[in-house]
């Protein structure tokens, strides 16, 4: 079930970690370092998720979520917000401009597998009611 997850992260050694983690689940995995060009990484690597850091250099996770959502060819991307910033208005945000999900840094490494994974089999039913795909 494990598809494609690109990783927009900006700190190498938590790319690296969730990387080996989600490659070991059976995920094919890309990253990108930096927000300014990200909307170019997504729409040449096509991800069946993202993972996506919400502070970044050259442009915020916040506003490229409000990007890949205005936009019809990434408009049910699965996104999950990844963050250090634990407070309540900042998950609230994420959610309100359609994060799929949100995590805290650090995590346990089991919630992001689970939350990628369900993340991933709640996009195939949703294609499928589209008329997308098979599920």
């Amino acid at each position: 079930m494990p598809g494609r997850v690109l990783l927009v992260e900006d700190e190498t050694n938590i790319m690296e970690a969730i990387g080996f983690l989600l490659s070991r689940d059976g995920w094919a995995v890309n990253g990108h370092g930096n927000g300014a060009t990200a909307l170019e990484a997504i729409a040449r690597l096509a991800p069946d998720v993202l993972v996506l850091d919400m502070m970044l250099p050259g442009r915020s996770g916040l506003d490229i979520l409000r990007d890949l959502r205005a936009d019809p060819k990434t408009e049910h991307l699965p996104v999950l917000m990844l963050t250090a910033k634990g407070q309540i208005r900042d998950r609230d945000m994420a959610l309100a401009l359609g994060a799929n999900a949100f995590l805290t840094k650090p995590f346990a490494n089991a919630e992001l597998v689970e939350t990628l994974r369900s993340m991933a089999r709640t996009a195939n039913l949703d294609d499928v009611a589209r008329g997308g795909g098979a599920a």
